[in-house]
């Protein structure tokens, strides 16, 4: 086979690998599902999950309390790190209308019991075990927390560790009721 021949048959394969590539990425990109584009302001999606404990909680039932809705894992190092502070904190704006709702994300119920107890927590802590309150509120990354107000709106997004308990109380400051 002569040297032109060659070129035009890598050329036509080159051609045909990246013609494939093209077409499976929009493909995936029409057919993925979205995950939320939530921002401050937004109403916070509603939802139900059961806590370790095997209570219900839904969302909706907080209305007129702050909430500290936060989505962690026990593989993420800076979750470790926040948990201190939000349990400290939780404790002081208990009864100033703040609650804490804590959702995991990839753990076993056993992972996230044993977290809980190493760490002392004591507020609701749910599994996202079908990761649908992960994609309504579009996390992409953990730790992910949202703050929602006595109505229900999202006050602020807070991707990555809060890494001193100041940042927490500052936090639940701005949606206590």
């Amino acid at each position: 086979m002569d040297k032109r021949k060659q070129r035009l048959i890598m050329r036509s394969v080159i051609l045909a690998i990246l013609a494939v590539a093209v077409g499976y990425t929009i493909y995936t990109s029409l057919t993925e599902e979205t995950r939320g584009t939530l921002q401050v302001g937004d109403q916070a999606p509603d939802f139900v999950l059961t806590d370790i404990s095997g209570e219900k909680h839904q969302l909706s039932d907080y209305k007129g309390k702050g909430v500290f809705l936060n989505f962690w894992g026990s593989w993420c190092a800076p979750c470790k790190e926040e948990m201190p502070h939000m349990e400290t904190v939780s404790k002081e704006f208990k009864d100033q209308g703040v609650e804490v709702l804590a959702v995991n994300v990839g753990d076993s119920e056993l992972q996230t019991k044993n977290f809980a107890k190493q760490y002392g927590l004591t507020f609701p802590i749910a599994i996202d075990t079908t990761k649908e309150v992960e994609k309504a509120y579009g996390v992409s990354r953990l730790p992910a927390t949202y703050l929602i107000n006595a109505e229900g709106e999202i006050e602020e997004i807070v991707v990555g560790g809060l890494v001193e308990e100041e940042q927490v109380r500052a936090l639940f400051e701005k949606v206590k009721p």
